[in-house]
């Protein structure tokens, strides 16, 4: 099998090339030990790890609640999806890990503010009604995301991607049934569910990443298919999956300008506000100092919890290696 050491395509390496060119053009999958690209590698770590921090980080949001929860079972069910994301990050760092990159490298430069995570988790959750509407809008946008990446041209990621989607497919469920409990609920209730609508609606638009025209990476990873649809495309995507979500729920989507347009057969929409996007995605979000500033601290924490790990498997493997000479 080709070695995963990339450089630059000359002689060998130009034939190299263009097997991996043929893998892309017929569809099928570039796994681990497989030559690459270094500019392929480095999409992919950079997305995988940003996929990662966002997992990681958007256990925060929803953790807050486990305490609050008005019953025994919303507080069971925000314990499960919490665990559910906490899993979504350890796939992805292991899918990252495949490449090359270290873990504890990604996690220190997650830390330090030099890789990024999804903009929607530096936004504040006062509300109950905010648990569900991360559940319908989030992780409904997630869903969007990431299912066509299960077809991702990368292996690891795209397994890893297989149950990621059937786990947030339920967690988009749970949070839209919670609302629809609350929807049944009292004025105040149905007021709450509103106002958290309102808040999220754009952020969540904005997940999305910004404009075709204005993403550096997203046609270089189509034409690699990392990914197969374009922010545009993914955006409208979620907005005509909505639309009627909404109408079933009886909330109203805060977007003077959303229309069905019969002639495109799909919902004309307004445009999110790109620059609170990007102001967001640079620190000034928020929450982007609360949600680094304990990830942080936990990090710090937990370090007696790693070497004490790192400890008991090296005892281990010393062990084993005794009962092999012994044995020998």
């Amino acid at each position: 099998m080709p070695s995963s050491t990339s450089s630059s395509p000359d002689g060998a390496d130009e034939r190299l090339q263009e097997q991996f060119d043929r893998t892309i053009a017929r569809d099928q999958r570039v796994e681990p030990r497989d030559w690459m690209p270094d500019g392929y590698r480095k999409t992919l770590i950079r997305q995988i790890a940003q996929h990662a921090h966002s997992e990681i980080i958007g256990m925060q949001p929803e953790g807050d609640w486990i305490t609050r929860a008005p019953s025994l079972r919303r507080k069971a069910i925000l314990f499960a999806k919490v665990q559910d994301e906490a899993g979504h990050g350890l796939y992805l760092y292991s899918a990252a890990e495949t490449l090359g990159a270290d873990r504890e490298d990604l996690v220190e430069r997650l830390i330090s503010g030099r890789q990024k995570y999804s903009s929607i988790f530096n936004y504040p959750t006062p509300t109950f009604a905010d648990v569900g509407v991360i559940g319908w809008f989030v992780d409904g946008a997630a869903i969007c995301n990431q299912v066509p990446l299960c077809r991702s041209s990368y292996g690891p990621y795209a397994r890893a991607m297989v149950r990621v989607c059937k786990e947030e497919s339920f967690h988009q469920r749970q949070g839209y049934e919670l609302l629809m409990t609350m929807m049944r609920g009292t004025e105040e209730q149905r007021a709450m569910v509103q106002d958290a609508v309102d808040r999220w609606w754009w952020p969540s638009l904005m997940m999305f990443g910004p404009p075709d025209d204005d993403s550096p990476n997203s046609a270089r990873s189509m034409a690699w298919r990392i990914k197969r649809h374009s922010n545009d495309e993914l955006r409208q995507r979620f907005v005509d999956m909505t639309v009627p979500q909404a109408g079933k729920l009886g909330v109203t989507l805060p977007d003077p300008e959303l229309r069905w347009n019969e002639e495109r057969g799909r919902h004309d929409f307004g445009t999110p506000d790109f620059t609170e996007l990007m102001r967001v995605i640079k620190g000034d979000g928020p929450c982007n100092a609360e949600r680094i500033g304990r990830r942080r601290a936990a990090h710090e924490e937990g370090a007696w919890v790693r070497e004490a790990a790192a400890a008991h498997a090296a005892k281990q493997a010393r062990r084993e290696e005794q009962e092999k000479e012994h044995a020998a």
